[in-house]
């Protein structure tokens, strides 16, 4: 790399970057190393931060030596949807990678021309790792769970010490320890200096009990078991000289693995730490309050490497001459396990907008892996029913959520109080709303799509992805959201759904039928249109217009269409949504409840979950 273009890379742009004469000779001769460290499931409380209670000194280091950022976001709150578009530098939602874990063995490939940013610096001569000996004492976990199959190996080794001698090297090295799961077992009886549970900070939106001290406390132990491992690989660094030529850029995949945090758009569970640490080349100490998103950080590191970022890419250079600085950053969440949802979020330095396109679910929807690991959660429970929670910790078990939320964060950093419906605030809310609007449509969002639709399409034309690319459904994103908009104006809208149960578009039928049946009794007026949608040749349609029925209480007018499309062998997607709904109906499914015992053996793991909660529930009642 010549010396002028690597200043062009380095050079001060948002941020002041610095390149002392003593090193001019070193840069000339060689390109930077990238290390890529990702912590797993965490919000920025490390000690840099401000958290009390926890001890982050290495973390707290690399701050000091580098750049620490107050306004960084992950563009989704759950791994495999995160790291997809991290290591495409594309929103998931673009890439039809927005489904967790949708699409692990069904042979979806990334839509032409995206690709893994590995792909670039390889081509770039760099060797790639995703590294797994880390240090000694240090194991990296090797996650990729990207949501999709990649062409070839997206790594070229696990370690750079297996490049060509003098090839510059781009690593990442995924720290699993913050991660809830076993390794959070006795992590007290691990550290010299373990938290103490009564010197933590809870949050407002959960109750000050022994429970929460304890479970907060665990995680951020798990977050000094983390900083200590990330000491090691500095340590590592150093002693093989590399620290002085290598980009260090630690940052969480998502946020913290707790209630309100890790799949949800609340700034708990999308605001991540970044820090990014270049020795010698950026001014040590500085603290930006720019706007990141994750998607930023692979387009920044390619330009560093001398990468000329491809014009698909839509990811924005956030250091150096060529940064772009950020109005907004946006975020998604879709289904999660066995939950579905359809949420997006859009953030400035102020306000966070978040659009529920599913409000009529509630936010404590059952989750098995939720359910079965996060003892606040079933805490919560117990106490809301005791009638023990103040306003803000009940909110969260309301039996539904508003469409929009909108939070002044200056004022109301926990995000308590929605002020989507302040007079004062809507033209913020206008504002939010439309930079919605607009990015969905830019980015062809395919969350809005509902995923039995996208399966079918899958199957049709090879790829989901392709649905939006049909000359047909040009304007189809656009209709869905302004379908949507029309429903939530309740009852007065009902003639435009009956109508729109006539469209030609499986999508626009699915949401018709779905804001009918979010009328309950009041859309007896539908009932033609109804019963000719659980005929549809859509079974999506069919499973929405059977939700509508049941919420009129007519249930037993359509349990064994729901059954008969729990065993549907062309969908699994609608075989996952039948089940859901036999779920919301409680105790009113016991007459096919040998058919939800027998789904139970289902091929298809979140079938597999909720038919397994509905025969435990009813079991347990007798």
């Amino acid at each position: 790399m010549k010396r002028r273009d690597f200043l062009k890379a380095v050079g001060a742009g948002t941020l002041t970057l610095a390149l002392p004469q003593r090193l001019a000779k070193a840069a000339q001769a060689a390109r930077p190393n990238i290390l890529w460290i990702l912590s797993e499931d965490i919000s920025p409380e490390l000690s840099c931060y401000g958290e009390p209670g926890v001890e982050t000194p290495n973390l707290d280091k690399l701050a000091a030596e580098g750049v620490r950022f107050t306004n960084a976001f992950t563009s989704s709150p759950v791994c495999s949807t995160s790291r997809s578009a991290l290591i495409t530098g594309m929103h998931q939602s673009s890439i039809g990678a927005h489904q967790h874990r949708s699409h692990r063995g069904d042979g979806y490939m990334l839509p032409k021309p995206v690709k893994l940013i590995t792909d670039y610096f390889r081509q770039a001569g760099y060797f790639t790792c995703n590294v797994k000996n880390a240090a000694p004492g240090v194991k990296g976990s090797g996650k990729t769970d990207f949501n999709f199959k990649t062409e070839g190996k997206p790594f070229d080794g696990n370690d750079w010490a297996q490049r060509k001698p003098g090839q510059p090297f781009f690593a990442q090295l995924s720290i699993s320890v913050t991660h809830r799961g076993r390794q959070w077992d006795n992590l007290e009886k691990k550290l010299p200096n373990p938290v103490d549970p009564s010197k933590v900070k809870i949050r407002p939106f959960y109750p000050d009990h022994p429970v929460v001290r304890e479970d907060w406390a665990t995680y951020l132990n798990s977050i000094q078991m983390m900083d200590s491992y990330v000491g090691k690989i500095l340590k590592r660094l150093d002693e093989e000289s590399l620290r002085d030529n290598t980009v260090v850029i630690f940052i969480g995949d998502q946020g913290r693995c707790m209630v309100r945090g890790k799949q949800w758009l609340y700034d708990a569970g999308i605001r991540i730490p970044l820090i990014v640490c270049w020795p010698g080349k950026m001014k040590a100490g500085q603290v930006s309050d720019d706007l990141v998103s994750g998607i930023d950080i692979s387009a920044t590191v390619l330009d560093i490497a001398g990468v000329k970022l491809p014009d698909h890419m839509q990811g924005r250079i956030f250091l150096g001459p060529k940064a772009k600085k950020r109005e907004y950053i946006f975020a998604s969440r879709d289904r999660c396990d066995e939950t579905k949802e359809i949420i997006r979020c859009v953030h400035d330095k102020r306000f966070s907008y978040i659009r529920n396109y599913l409000s009529y679910r509630p936010w404590m929807a059952w989750n098995r892996y939720k359910d079965t690991s996060y003892p606040t959660r079933n805490l919560l429970r117990q106490l809301h029913a005791e009638g023990k929670l103040t306003p803000a910790q009940a909110r969260y078990l309301a039996p539904t959520k508003p469409p929009e939320e909108l939070y002044d964060l200056k004022n109301d950093p926990y995000e308590l109080t929605n002020l989507a419906t302040s007079p004062q605030h809507q033209e913020v809310l206008k504002r939010m709303r439309l930079a919605h609007r607009l990015w969905a449509l830019e980015i062809k969002d395919q969350g809005l799509i509902p995923e039995p639709i996208l399966e079918d399409a899958r199957l049709k034309y090879g790829n989901d992805y392709n649905l939006l690319a049909q000359p047909q459904n040009r304007d189809l994103l656009g209709r869905i959201m302004n379908l949507i908009e029309t429903g939530e104006q309740g009852k007065s809208a009902l003639p435009e759904l009956i109508q729109a149960m006539q469209d030609t578009q499986d999508t626009i039928r699915y949401w018709a039928a779905i804001w009918i049946g979010n009328l309950n009794t009041d859309a007896q007026e539908a009932e033609a249109v109804l019963k000719k949608g659980i005929m549809d040749q859509c079974g999506a349609v069919r499973v929405a217009c059977a939700r509508a029925f049941c919420r009129m209480d007519r249930e037993q007018e359509v349990l064994t269409l729901l059954v008969q499309e729990m065993k549907n062998n062309k969908n699994y997607v609608v075989r996952h949504y039948a089940a859901l709904e036999l779920e919301d109906l409680g105790e009113k499914v016991r007459p096919v409840l040998e058919a939800i015992r027998a789904a139970r053996k289902d091929k298809y793991q979140y079938v597999q979950r909720v038919t397994t909660r509905i025969v435990d529930h009813l079991e347990k009642k007798g």
